[in-house]
């Protein structure tokens, strides 16, 4: 079975909005393993704009599953990561101004790079995964920087499958297949959601894991509003 790992993100969003501690990210983590999920996800940037660099640190008391810290290595981020020691360091060739993840690394270009930052981490025994698209070339070149897993970008696959093209699987599963015979461990995750999941699964051999955030959120809003609203009617008829 491939865990799932929840992306805490929008909550940190959510909090910053407004100021304060509502809602509280660290409670939200522990509720979201108490539920059953098999791992926290956060990926923090320069500018804070979500996750604080303090909630990684306040986290590493409260994931007692898998803790899985997301980004781009520059010094901050690689100091932060060898502080903390999470179970898994997820490599994401980020600008510092991008919105969201948008690209995998070419990790062609970037293998002596890739494999110093990797030495790094796992002299520290941290499970290293890189950021990646679908392309042979690229799985090859991940497979000689040292990294344990690969995790592919899906949001060509979400995309597809939301236009009703079930055939933008095939990269995915040629590329999980390769990534395996190359002994790499397969994550995946970007735009991953409640629609294409289990079709995304029953086509990925050897998923090991997913890490799911915005869309995870959002669906969470929609299918509890209902229930949050009646319960403020409720109280204000009492």
């Amino acid at each position: 079975m491939a865990k799932l790992s929840v992306n805490i993100n929008k909550i940190a969003t959510l909090r910053n909005s407004r100021g304060g501690n509502v809602p509280n990210l660290l409670k939200v983590a522990q509720d979201v393993q108490d539920f059953g999920a098999e791992g926290i996800t956060i990926h923090p940037r320069p500018d804070e704009r979500h996750i604080r660099y303090q909630d990684a640190y306040d986290l590493k008391s409260i994931v007692a599953t898998e803790y899985n810290i997301e980004g781009n290595p520059i010094k901050q981020f690689m100091d932060l990561v060898l502080a903390i020691k999470p179970t898994q360091v997820t490599l994401v060739p980020d600008g510092e101004n991008v919105l969201t993840s948008n690209a995998g690394w070419d990790t062609v270009k970037h293998q002596s790079y890739l494999q110093e930052v990797i030495s790094e981490f796992k002299k520290e025994g941290i499970r290293t995964s890189i950021f990646i698209d679908t392309d042979s070339k690229l799985i090859e070149a991940a497979a000689k920087t040292g990294a344990d897993r690969i995790e592919l970008y899906t949001e060509d696959f979400a995309s597809g499958f939301e236009k009703g093209n079930t055939e933008a699987i095939k990269p995915y599963t040629k590329a999980a297949v390769l990534a395996h015979d190359l002994g790499l461990g397969i994550n995946a995750g970007h735009d991953l959601n409640l629609e294409n999941i289990q079709f995304f699964k029953q086509n990925i051999p050897n998923l090991a894991e997913v890490s799911i955030g915005h869309a995870l959120i959002s669906e969470s809003i929609y299918l509890g509003i209902q229930n949050v609203v009646n319960m403020y009617l409720h109280k204000l008829q009492s």
